[in-house]
């Protein structure tokens, strides 16, 4: 039997066997160059191993068994697509070019800002987790939607996660229909076709000195990534001067087309070409804001697409600081900036659909409390410049641009990660009902100024954006409101509660918020309690004590402290006793639905039943109007035989009479 194999370099795309239908599904994904085992039993592939972060696995050459009946083994080296979530940053290949870049080159990135950014270590993608993340997104709302509300990743988590920067000026600029000339005077390289700003992936590796990214039989990781930096080094100009820039916008085209703002397909885009033409310019831009804006874009996209373009790495490592409690995160770096070096993925060998459901299920019971709104409290900003530069854009709605892509950051709906209450505020909505989800304004096929197109936006942005301020003392009535807006959508696991109005998650949120009123009641009431005694140990006799006004007033204070304490207890106890009955409910309302749709089943079979005996006892009456009619028919051929003969009964009588009378 032949078989054929065919893969792009660095991605496998296809595997065709004649007679055979093989679909490869990979659990896990790697960047290029890794290589994967896979085994292929009857007409389906199956990986043998599941690689995972500093795993080299030797390289295999391609093989056949003889017969279609015994077991089919083909061992391959590829580059893993992920069955849920495919990665193609190219990690590993943009880390070994940076590696070989002259030291006046690193030095130039680092005064652009993008130092930090490419010092980072590859993290292995959690793909579970981040699959989940993405079926929570709410594209007119631009947010995850949790049982305790709404959640997104905001500038200050872009900043202190990837170490770009947020602030300066906005990434966009005039969109063309094509990009030949621009790419060709800068780049010295074509485009995939005229009316394109697509550029073949691996003929820009191969103009940085990459001409073969796979790994090679035996090579471990270490070696392949000596290999390929000293590849590069050969290739690369040792000294300042026009090509030297070439090989510096030819680099940045790369970080920028497949990690910051990476897409779903092999090319890298050239779009930010024009921005690169001025070197000396390109560190006064916002590239973490077009970072997030381009990763929101990526998210609005159909839940029915699994492929997540853009740097979600930013969504792995912020999920881990903001919902510890998942146990995805494995410490590796402790104390390391930007923040993505301090954590790893904990590995899980239960299939993907398994852990989506799992996932599921831990977010939909997550206690409330356990959400950490205010994680970077306590983190020294002394070694990270770039976060201070940003905090004038940190806690304040802002529309987020990346060339055609413009979005909004509705920080007002996670005031709570600025330490205030969340005010019921008005949510998103769709304005057209045939725009796009999750994208306010499109790119259209002509020559288009998007500094002219969104001006208002553009605006906004100089302006730093509006700041978000809330007089709410409670969250009461936004989880009221949110509640009554998401209902049961906020459920995605397997043992989602029966709670279409929403009820149980508005009480989970008006108990959480009671306890918190509590717990900042009896602070108050400790802080009086002392603030009373030391007001009493000041004093020297009773007498005159009683007299003291001071202490009259903390006496009263601390009455009405224990007061509203005592209140807040109650209803704490009242909220968690309704919550109980609530969930109660639904179980007893499924019990009591099975038993009425039982006894209707019941009563539906014995109505079948009589209908059946109807239906024959109806058909009898038929069956015997038939017989009859069968009957009369018979009765009327007898009758017409019967009068045939004795017409030739007369006949013969006549032919004998003539015979006796001759």
């Amino acid at each position: 039997m032949s078989t054929v194999a065919t893969w792009v370099e660095g991605d496998i795309d296809l595997v065709a066997f004649t007679g055979f239908r093989a679909i490869a599904t990979p659990y896990a994904s790697r960047s290029e160059g890794d290589n994967l085992i896979v085994a292929f039993t009857g007409k389906k592939a199956t990986p043998l191993v599941s690689p995972s972060e500093g795993d080299d696995i030797p390289v295999a050459t391609l093989t056949e068994s003889c017969s279609i009946d015994s077991l089919l083994i083909l061992v391959f080296s590829v580059t893993i697509l992920q069955s849920e979530l495919r990665s193609r940053l190219g990690w590993s290949v943009v880390r070994a070019i940076y590696q070989g870049l002259p030291d006046f080159q690193r030095t130039r990135l680092e005064e652009i800002g993008f130092g930090p950014f490419l010092r980072l270590d590859e993290l292995t993608p959690d793909v579970v987790l981040i699959q989940a993340l993405k079926e929570r997104w709410d594209p007119e709302c631009q947010a995850f939607l949790f049982p305790w509300g709404h959640m997104i990743p905001t500038l200050e988590d872009v900043a202190r996660i990837t170490g770009l920067r947020v602030d300066g000026q906005a990434v966009t600029r005039v969109i063309y229909t094509g990009y030949q000339e621009i790419v060709g005077r800068l780049l010295g390289l074509e485009v995939t076709r005229e009316r394109s700003s697509l550029v073949p992936r691996t003929r820009l590796q191969v103009s940085l000195g990459v001409a073969d990214a796979r790994h090679q039989t035996g090579e471990g990781q270490t070696e392949y990534m000596a290999r390929l930096t000293a590849d590069a080094r050969a290739a690369l100009a040792e000294e300042e001067g026009a090509a030297a820039d070439r090989d510096l916008r030819r680099f940045l085209i790369l970080v920028i087309g497949k990690l910051i703002l990476g897409t779903r397909g092999d090319p890298v885009s050239c779009r930010c070409l024009p921005l690169l033409e001025d070197l000396t310019q390109v560190g006064g831009y916002a590239w973490g804001a077009a970072l997030l804006a381009h990763l929101f874009d990526s998210l609005g996209t159909s839940s029915r697409e699994t492929d997540v373009a853009g740097f979600f790495p930013l969504l792995q490592v912020w999920a881990y600081y903001h919902l510890p409690s998942m146990g995805r995160r494995v410490a590796r770096r402790r104390g390391a900036v930007p923040l993505l070096q301090r954590w790893r993925f904990c590995r899980d060998e239960r299939s993907l659909r398994r852990q989506v459901t799992l996932i599921h299920d831990a977010l939909d019971t997550v206690p409330f409390g356990h959400v950490q709104w205010t994680p970077y409290v306590g983190e020294s900003d002394a070694a990270q410049p770039w976060v201070e530069r940003g905090r004038p854009y940190f806690g304040r709605d802002i529309w987020l641009h990346c060339f055609n892509t413009v979005v909004p950051l509705h920080h007002r709906l996670v005031a709570r990660t600025l330490g205030l209450h969340q005010a019921a505020v008005e949510f998103s909505s769709r304005q057209r009902a045939w725009e796009r989800p999750g994208r306010s304004f499109r790119g259209i096929q002509q020559v288009t100024d998007w500094t002219v197109w969104v001006r208002e936006q553009l605006d906004d942005w100089e302006r730093r954006g509006t700041e978000v301020v809330s007089e709410a003392t409670s969250d009461e009535d936004y989880f009221r409101a949110y509640a009554w807006k998401y209902g049961a959508q906020v459920y995605k696991g397997s043992r989602r509660p029966l709670d279409p109005e929403g009820r149980i998650t508005s009480l989970e949120g008006i108990l959480h918020s009671t306890i918190q009123q509590r717990d900042d009641l009896q602070a108050v009431v400790d802080q009086l309690r002392a603030e009373l005694d030391g007001a009493r140990q000041m004093v020297g006799d009773a007498s005159s004590s009683r007299e003291d006004p001071g202490r009259s007033v903390l006496e009263g204070q601390l009455a009405a402290a224990e007061q509203e304490l005592r209140t807040a207890l109650a209803r704490t106890t009242t909220l968690e006793t309704e919550m109980a009955e609530l969930r109660l409910r639904p179980e007893a309302a499924e019990v009591a639905r099975w038993r009425q749709e039982a006894e209707a089943a019941a009563r539906w079979q014995q109505e079948a039943a009589e209908a059946t005996r109807w239906r024959q006892e109806a058909e009898e009456p038929a069956r015997l109007r038939a017989e009859a009619g069968d009957l009369r028919t018979q009765l009327g051929e007898e009758r017409h035989h019967s009068d045939m003969l004795r017409s030739e009964m007369r006949g013969l009588e006549r032919a004998l009479a003539l015979v006796e009378r001759s």
